[in-house]
């Protein structure tokens, strides 16, 4: 019986991903946390669509679809983190990361701030009373911090690469070209024609909407490596149970 040689077996092992060699085990305060914040997510939808007279005026905002993106990702997480199976791989769960923080940062920085001139406090539409406030805050505030304590506290580190920031700009590069060829076949003077003050053509027209394109496209880039940056020189918070070596990140690229 041929038997390999030491350094043979030495590397066939190192080639074997440490996520297959380290068993994964049920993580239950990952999941219950996880689950509770698609649970935020989808009250918050689920609240807004109840409330408005077009369902799809709602879910052509890019609060709701971030927001849709972080109720199935997280849900799916929590499932996972439940049944002992490998997380989902974080060219996913950092973009929903990415977007809900764009989601948080947008409303509370531009849109929420009457001195960003692209302030929606004065729209009728965005009066937060009742249960437009309720899902105001679940969707702006809890769903953001919620997606950023899960990655500080419950992700392991150094996951995150560089290639992954031009990715994740692809949807809202496609969200801005939604927005605007939505805009254009609608009627002039339709509620919510486009969905964000800084994306409207009949206020600052094509060439100004494009530069403001740009501005939050570069700061969006921005955010994204911030995000890389610092997955990749955080510590590692989380208990011993189902942690792998931070070597299986391999090196930045």
């Amino acid at each position: 019986m041929f038997v390999p040689p030491p350094a043979a077996s030495a590397a066939s092992s190192d080639s074997v991903p440490a996520e297959a060699v380290v068993p994964q085990r049920r993580r239950p305060v990952a999941a219950a946390f996880r689950a509770l914040i698609a649970l935020a997510a989808a009250t918050g939808i689920v609240i807004d669509l109840s409330i408005s007279d077009s369902a799809l005026r709602v879910l052509s905002y890019f609060t709701i679809q971030s927001n849709i993106l972080v109720a199935v990702v997280f849900a799916l997480a929590a499932w996972r983190a439940w049944t002992t199976r490998r997380p989902l791989p974080p060219l996913v769960t950092g973009g929903v990361l990415l977007f809900i923080c764009i989601t948080g940062l947008v409303y509370h920085v531009i849109l929420a701030n009457n001195s960003s001139g692209f302030s929606m406090t004065d729209d009728p539409d965005q009066v937060m009373t009742g249960a437009r406030q309720l899902s105001n805050q679940l969707l702006h505030t809890v769903t953001p911090i919620g997606a950023v304590l899960d990655w500080l506290l419950l992700t392991r580190p150094g996951t995150l690469r560089l290639r992954h920031a031009g990715i994740w700009l692809a949807y809202p590069l496609a969200y801005f070209g939604f927005a605007l060829a939505r805009g254009a076949i609608m009627t002039p003077g339709t509620p919510a024609r486009y969905p964000y003050p800084f994306l409207d053509v009949d206020a600052h027209g094509y060439p100004g909407v494009l530069g403001n394109a740009v501005l939050f496209g570069l700061a969006f880039y921005a955010l994204a490596l911030l995000l890389v940056t610092a997955d990749r020189i955080r510590p590692e918070i989380r208990g011993p149970e189902n942690r792998i070596s931070s070597q299986a990140a391999g090196p930045l690229k």
